[in-house]
């Protein structure tokens, strides 16, 4: 196993830029996860660090060695793909270990790695079988296992539970990050859904038209993101912005709704955030954000409110407990959580500290 770095790290095709500079450092047995939007660039950065694209600028060491010119076979990474590629006529054993004849290993070893690997991923009572007889979740764990019997200094994997059905998808997390426990391998993960970001990464690499908005654990992310793009795609639903004008502790909403807010960073105008789980019901009286619901979806245990800031074309989504009577074209209050505020910068995007 190895770390790899990445510095400066670079991508243009016919002179237009892809991959704007991105640095980071992914420690030996660290499992990252480089999450965005479809086009961001994220596939594109794991298979320039794979060396199936070639980087414009810029340097990716594995295990302390710039491999910046290296072919894929040289660089000592495993890659799994969204597809599978697994080998109809042979039997999940003969796909397993078909690396490691080509590398002419000895049988014994071959078998040997062959096994625990099985064993890891309960593969044991299908070694026998051939694709075609396995499900996409079996499938999918062969093209694991298929990777980690060669013992890689790193795993690569591109958006592997795409094919999956939700509940696969649920199960197969838990035997990737299962997994990743037992082996301590150094992981790269690519993937377009929060939720497999948040649930296996140790840190995330959040993309946005190429650019690393923010590089940090998923708690840090989720508490303090960096720019509005991350407060709007790191959490489900999605952080509330709101424009307004700030003024000695007071935010001004379009509406014309003023509102004490603590903590505000400046004065002029601002993008203000709320989570909808940080919002609540106002008491008879209190100073709250009039909100007029448009739906409401009930999940059970929670139901979410989504409606609209009055007056305005603001959207605003809240959290509501399952028994809430709430109901389409209800106006409400909801009164934010001064200890989860957060504020942007509405030129830039970034995050203004108070």
């Amino acid at each position: 196993m190895a770390g790899i770095t990445l510095t400066d790290v670079r991508k243009s095709y016919a002179g237009n830029q892809v991959i704007h500079g991105i640095s980071t450092r992914i420690a030996d047995g660290e499992f990252v996860v480089i999450v965005g939007p479809s086009g961001c660039g994220k596939s594109t950065l794991l298979r320039m660090v794979a060396g199936l694209e070639a980087i414009t600028a810029g340097t990716i060491e594995i295990g302390g060695k710039v491999v910046n010119d290296l072919e894929p076979r040289a660089r000592d990474i495993a890659m799994v793909f969204q597809n599978y590629a697994l080998y109809p006529h042979m039997s999940v054993r003969e796909n397993m270990a078909y690396g490691l004849k080509i590398a002419k290993m000895s049988r014994s070893e071959i078998e040997s790695r062959v096994a625990r690997a099985a064993e890891m991923l309960e593969l044991q009572p299908y070694l026998d079988r051939k694709p075609r007889a396995l499900s996409g979740g079996q499938r999918q764990r062969v093209a694991m296992g298929r990777a980690l019997v060669r013992e890689p200094a790193a795993l690569l994997l591109d958006e592997p539970l795409s094919n999956l059905d939700a509940k696969l998808r649920v199960q197969m997390r838990l035997q990737i990050k299962e997994m990743h426990l037992r082996t301590g391998q150094t992981t790269l993960y690519v993937t377009h859904d929060q939720v497999e970001a948040m649930t296996l990464a140790d840190r995330l690499i959040v993309m946005n038209k190429g650019v690393a908005e923010q590089i940090a654990t998923p708690l840090e992310v989720y508490e303090r993101p960096a720019s509005e793009f991350v407060a709007g795609f790191i959490g489900s639903p999605a952080m509330n912005i709101l424009a307004v004008d700030s003024e000695a502790g007071t935010v001004t909403l379009p509406g014309g709704t003023r509102l004490p807010l603590s903590g505000l960073p400046r004065a002029g105008a601002l993008h203000f955030g709320i989570r909808p789980e940080h919002l609540r019901l106002a008491q008879p009286g209190e100073a709250a954000i009039p909100v007029v619901l448009r739906s409401v979806e009930r999940l059970g245990a929670d139901a979410f409110g989504y409606g609209m800031v009055e007056d305005t074309d603001m959207a605003m989504v809240l959290r509501l407990p399952g028994t809430s009577p709430a109901a389409r074209g209800d106006r409400i209050g909801v009164v934010p959580d001064m200890a989860h505020l957060h504020f942007f910068d509405p030129e830039t995007g970034r995050r203004i500290e108070a």
